[in-house]
């Protein structure tokens, strides 16, 4: 039993948390496999593999990642060499349009979207049989795994999931973000969403599906501004509040019936209090844990301040291997 997350005492400032694995973590940690999927609608979605092959019996672990993120993303590379490490088949759903190439449509993903992610696991689940299904969310992709736990309830073929810094209230992260130091965050975080969009607009074909211009869509500078005028519209939402009542996560948690486990930080740069579900909200099956530090998908808790470790990818081993121990 890993002991809870503590970081040192140079270790509890929320922006160092948030940001020093993305300084610190540029190399590749394991090497990939990528498979495209076609999909029903004429999309696709790209997978990266750790290893080619599955042996019978062999867990695989999926991994959604976060806003704008990727294999190449560090935590990413972190879980995965984690799962390597335990012997564990590990695969990274890339949200439409984040491998590195536009996707086909003019819609993408949301906080909420999770028909692909359905489709992925029922996928494995028939290629696979034997082996148990794991899966990991990050931020964003952490949103999308407590409404998919929610909304399967009993029926979900995972034996177990952990999210991670999940926004649960959309509405709220989207006002924390846009305040003070956060703002750094959302800039950039925008720039890359804004660019993608626009990537999109030298189709001619996809161009004529979008309302907004090039012009149009470098002005939009909140998150609130983008998905109201790309968000929304483009995934059928009436408007941004409509997106944001209807896909924050804490109107999941109650319906969820397969063990997860949940982690946030209070200090979480992105988040609020909002975000905190309230002890009644908790059923049986959900594991919650909230620590005073840890920023926003970081938890690093020691080593030298050059090469800190990463609690996370304790954690979340040791968790999946309890519930495997039950099965």
């Amino acid at each position: 039993m890993i002991a809870p997350f503590n970081p040192p005492w140079w270790l509890k400032n929320p922006h160092l948390q948030t940001i020093l694995p993305t300084l610190l973590r540029r190399k590749k940690l394991v090497n990939t496999w990528r498979e495209r999927w076609e999909l029903e609608d004429g999309d696709f979605i790209d997978l990266d593999w750790l290893s080619r092959t599955t042996a019978s019996k062999q867990p695989i672990v999926v991994l959604l990642h976060g806003l704008e993120g990727s294999v190449n993303s560090p935590y990413a590379q972190g879980m995965l060499q984690a799962i390597k490490h335990q012997g564990w088949q590990g695969v990274l759903m890339h949200f439409r349009g984040c491998s590195g190439e536009p996707n086909r449509l003019p819609r993408a993903y949301h906080s909420g979207e999770i028909g692909d992610i359905s489709a992925l696991i029922d996928k494995l689940q028939l290629a696979h049989p034997d082996s148990p299904l794991l899966a990991v969310g990050y931020s964003l992709g952490a949103n999308v795994l407590i409404r998919y736990q929610g909304e399967k309830g009993k029926s979900s073929p995972l034996c177990a999931a952990c999210a991670i810094s999940p926004p649960l209230d959309l509405a709220a992260c989207a006002d924390r973000i846009g305040q003070g130091l956060s703002r750094i965050y959302q800039r950039h975080l925008l720039s890359r969403m804004r660019k993608n969009v626009q990537r999109k607009l030298t189709n001619s074909k996809l161009r004529a599906q979008m309302e907004l211009n090039q012009q149009q869509i470098a002005e939009l500078r909140t998150f609130w501004q983008f998905d109201q005028h790309i968000t929304a519209p483009l995934h059928g939402f009436s408007g941004v509040d409509d997106y944001y009542q209807r896909m924050s996560g804490l109107r999941f948690i109650t319906q969820i019936k397969r063990p997860t486990l949940l982690i946030h930080a209070a200090d979480d740069p992105f988040m609020t209090s909002a975000v905190i579900p309230k002890q009644q909200q908790l059923p049986p099956s959900l594991q919650y844990e909230l620590y005073a530090n840890g920023g926003h998908v970081g938890f690093l808790d020691g080593g030298l301040p050059w090469r800190p470790s990463y609690w996370l990818e304790r954690r979340v081993p040791q968790f999946f291997h309890s519930q495997l121990e039950t099965q």
